[in-house]
């Protein structure tokens, strides 16, 4: 029988251990730090009915959708987001929650685009949201927990550019092309990325050029945040509720001393048509040619596709892959191979119930430990542990057993410690673990 070639689809990629370890340390880092803002765990269905998912979902994505009719004949697709699902979720399930509800949601979504750097079909996404408020408090909190989340990840060199939706949509309003908001806003999003003179051209196909001039005039900052807050006003028509919202939010950036972090941007719109007030995205310093590797931003009508409830929301999404392609870029990320501590070698094939029993005593210490399996050369064995990064080997053989005893080695530094008690031997690798 001939054999199936292990392939694996295009964008997609198997995780080895040292990879999903990583993974799992930042996820562990993040939902400590959103826990301690008060929010909770959810989670929604991998697929959904069509018309739900796409619902609100803009025509570029749309094309990007894993989409099908399942054995039952239903038209349904796989999340490529967890903000439209989200909008669903509230929908449902509104009297088994309480307002404002402030959730987390950390798992996987499916985009059939192009592949590149730090962007693959299948990744995974990290969303907090805050749903059911249309306050500048909330606005601010979303933000302060965007800077605090990067901070905790040792990943302090980092600008959040944040603006306002409503302003730019007074402008467009202000130059008649406001029919054109979607197509326009998704030509500005993508400034970094094909440059000031095809944004112009562009625009232009869609308006005149003294528009599109106008247009991209408009989202180049001026001197200070507070600055370019006044020349977006002036291009708009003057002050009004979203400039006034942005001032009181800058003023919460300044009571709180995160000047450094933020910074005034009317170039971020986000392509998304769903977000309706400030919006954001955030930038690695040493690696901006990255992309944004946390953005979201204030969507007060998503959820008016599924109820009549007003739900307004504010959210951000921490792109993982992304954020993890630049930490290992940057030379920041974890080669850790295991989540082992300490690893029993095989001494003697009659004492493989008592290496057991050691090893629960020290998982109940607290300290992970695994058994090697077989009786092998204790190089061989050394190697294992080398293999798997585990730093500390406990030996116990005969003698050792007779006498009630085992022997302690660190195989890094390669010191050892001999004929120590049980209970010696967890304080010995607890104060090396400590250091």
């Amino acid at each position: 029988m001939a054999k199936i070639e292990p392939k694996i689809l295009k964008g997609f990629r198997d995780f080895l251990p040292v990879k999903e370890i990583e993974r799992k340390r930042i996820i562990s880092i993040l939902e400590q730090k959103f826990e301690s803002f008060g929010f909770v765990p959810i989670d929604t269905p991998v697929l959904e009915y069509t018309e739900v998912l796409l619902g609100k979902g803009g025509g570029e994505t749309d094309k990007q959708v894993y989409r099908f009719n399942d054995n039952g004949g239903r038209d349904v697709s796989m999340r490529f987001d967890l903000t439209v699902p989200f909008a669903r979720y509230m929908a449902k399930n509104r009297s088994d929650l309480h307002l404002p509800f402030k959730r987390y949601h950390i798992n996987k979504v499916w985009r059939g685009e192009n592949t590149q750097r730090g962007r693959y079909r299948e990744f995974m996404q990290c969303d907090f949201d805050i749903v059911g408020i249309d306050s500048p408090s909330a606005d601010f909190e979303i933000l302060m927990m965007m800077r605090d989340s990067m901070t905790a990840l040792k990943v302090s060199d980092v600008t959040v550019h944040f603006s306002h939706r409503g302003i730019f949509n007074r402008l467009l309003g202000k130059l008649d092309i406001a029919k054109n908001s979607v197509e326009i806003l998704r030509i500005v999003d993508k400034l970094a990325k094909i440059g000031e003179d095809e944004v112009i051209r562009l625009l232009a196909e869609l308006t005149t050029e003294d528009n599109a001039r106008e247009i991209v005039e408009f989202i180049k900052p001026a001197g200070s945040s507070l600055e370019t807050l006044e020349k977006m006003e002036t291009a708009a028509g003057g002050a009004d509720e979203d400039s006034e919202r942005l001032r009181t939010v800058f003023g919460y950036i300044k009571e709180n001393e995160m000047e450094d972090f933020f910074k005034l941007d009317p170039s971020i719109t986000r392509g998304l048509d769903y977000y309706t007030g400030i919006v954001y995205e955030t930038f690695l310093n040493e690696l901006p040619g990255i992309g944004s590797v946390c953005s979201g931003g204030r969507y007060n009508n998503l959820a008016n596709l599924y109820t009549k409830e007003e739900l307004p929301g504010v959210g951000a999404s921490i792109g993982l892959d992304r954020l993890i392609a630049a930490l290992e870029e940057l030379g920041r990320s974890s080669d850790k191979k295991s989540f082992t501590d300490l690893l029993i070698l095989a001494m003697d094939e009659k004492l493989f119930g008592h290496y057991h029993k050691l090893s629960s005593v020290f998982r109940k210490a607290g300290i992970n430990c695994e058994v090697y399996h077989m009786k092998k050369k204790i190089n061989a064995q050394f190697k294992f542990a080398e293999a798997k990064s585990i730093p500390y080997a406990l030996v116990c053989g005969e003698e050792e057993f007779d006498k009630g005893v085992v022997n302690l080695k660190d195989l890094t530094e390669r010191e050892n410690w001999n004929d120590l008690t049980l209970e010696e031997a967890i304080g010995k690798v607890k104060a090396l673990i400590s250091k």
